[in-house]
């Protein structure tokens, strides 16, 4: 009877350290789970290309949130003219593109290079092109909900066609796109009955609608101009001959159409002695804001770009060496939300309470957000760099705290009341303190994910999705 009472006592204490267990390791996942960006979601894909937008979990404590996107574009891909309900701001990660856009009621052009910034302001009308021969275009891009109208993650509004295979010109009835365009009714429905690809379509050859091709091929400056020849040209041909080309007088209202959202080509933008549409601010031209033997870190705030104060985002780039960490430390101003470009290694997040808020490993393509005032660090493993960029909530100058490190937070708060608030004594503090000589980026090979890691692969962003 003693030995089974024993048995049984021994039992159920290890089921009850089992279950604990599990509850533990289930609320490190939940934890983990919480402050990952898992949930993707294709918002738009054809053949040509697609975009990828990821959501923080809701029931993370922020400040503001942001969703994620990519983009990915095969070469000669125009992303069809469209304006957004939300503030856009997009990095081209590699490839070159063209964007065209709304400035000052006129059209302008930029061409934008792997590295470049730019700002696309809600609601104003844009297009983007793959110029980059042969080779895809990746872009990464914050996505403001501020303004949206909660109808979905953002809501886009295609000018050309989009998902749903029509122009929003197509929902107003025929009398009335009669009347805005001048044309008759066959014309209107010819072309705004039309069935497209999708918001992504190839710009090359004959799968794409002709007038696309014919317009992006043009320089800037010969664009209108261009069109308009081309309506005079169809109206003398009209003429002479009856009922003309039904191609001429899909060219004619598309023309029409583009001419009336887009206006004419900005003379500003020719000019560069006359201000003209911002510039676009490469990010891998700029010097670090810090760097030492161990990494270096970069931020791009309002006072290096201007455009970013109107959305009030902020960008930030760091790399880390093999093994190295980047110091434990608070974000007073801002959250971040951050995309791993390259590499692995360890990432760890505190709750205000002072217990684990996340402590996972971390591979090129995963993206996670750290909420305002939570103290983080990241950890770079063995075998390599880690390469990580991110867009904060604050366009700001950050003023990150550091919590260790010989810039750091505690050292200036060094004194007597600090060492009471440890129970420990003041020499004892301050010698601790006063040990590590490094700042921001420290060497850390003790904390360093080891080689091969779990067994984890070298990976790199996907040229379709976010990871690989």
């Amino acid at each position: 009877m003693a030995n089974r009472t024993t048995l049984l006592l021994f039992l159920f204490v290890l089921c009850h350290g089992v279950a604990l267990t599990m509850a533990l390791l289930e609320d490190e996942e939940s934890s983990n789970n919480l402050f990952m960006m898992h949930n993707s979601k294709i918002v738009v894909e054809t053949e040509f290309g697609e975009m990828r937008v990821l959501k923080s979990h809701r029931d993370v404590i922020l400040d503001r949130r942001m969703h994620i996107g990519f983009i990915t574009m095969e070469p000669k891909t125009l992303f069809v003219p469209q304006y957004l309900d939300s503030n856009l701001i997009i990095f081209i990660r590699r490839g070159e593109a063209k964007l065209g856009f709304i400035y000052d009621d006129e059209l302008a052009e930029k061409k934008l290079k792997t590295g470049d910034v730019y700002v696309i302001p809600a609601g104003s009308a844009f297009y983007l092109v793959n110029i980059g021969e042969g080779q895809r275009l990746n872009i990464i891009c914050s996505i403001d909900p501020s303004t949206h109208l909660g109808l979905d993650t953002f809501q886009s509004f295609y000018i050309g066609g989009g998902a749903k295979s029509h122009s929003v010109l197509s929902g107003f009835e025929s009398v009335i796109l009669e009347t805005a365009f001048n044309e008759s009714r066959t014309e209107i429905e010819q072309i705004f009955s039309a069935k497209l690809d999708g918001p992504f379509v190839y710009v090359g050859d004959s799968h794409a609608p002709s007038l696309w091709t014919k317009f992006l091929q043009l320089k800037n400056e010969d664009k209108v101009q261009h069109m308009k020849k081309m309506v005079q040209d169809q109206e003398e041909e009209e003429d002479d001959v009856d009922g003309g080309d039904e191609e001429k007088k899909t060219t004619k209202l598309w023309r029409k159409l583009l001419e009336t959202v887009f206006g004419k080509v900005n003379e500003k933008a020719r000019n560069k002695d006359t201000n003209g549409p911002p510039d676009s601010h490469n990010l891998y031209d700029k010097k670090p804001d810090f760097s030492n033997a161990y990494g270096w870190s970069k931020t791009l705030h309002g006072d290096d770009y201007h455009q970013l104060r109107k959305p009030d985002v902020g960008i930030f780039h760091v790399n880390l060496t093999a093994g190295s960490m980047l110091s434990p430390h608070v974000n007073p101003r801002a959250a971040e939300y951050c995309i791993v470009l390259r590499g692995y290694g360890k990432f760890q997040l505190v709750f205000p309470n002072g217990s684990n808020a996340m402590n996972i490993q971390i591979k090129a393509g995963d993206v996670f957000v750290v909420p305002r005032y939570f103290p983080f660090c990241q950890i770079a493993s063995r075998d390599g760099p880690l390469e990580f960029f991110g867009f904060s909530t604050s366009s700001r100058k950050n003023n990150p705290q550091f919590l260790a490190g010989s810039m750091s937070l505690l050292r200036t708060l060094m004194g007597p009341e600090l060492a009471a608030a440890f129970g420990v004594s003041e020499g004892t503090l301050r010698r601790a303190l006063d040990a590590q000589h490094e700042a921001v980026i420290l060497p850390s090979t003790w904390a360093a994910p080891p080689e091969n890691a779990g067994k984890m692969k070298k990976v790199h962003m996907s040229p379709k999705g976010i990871r690989t």
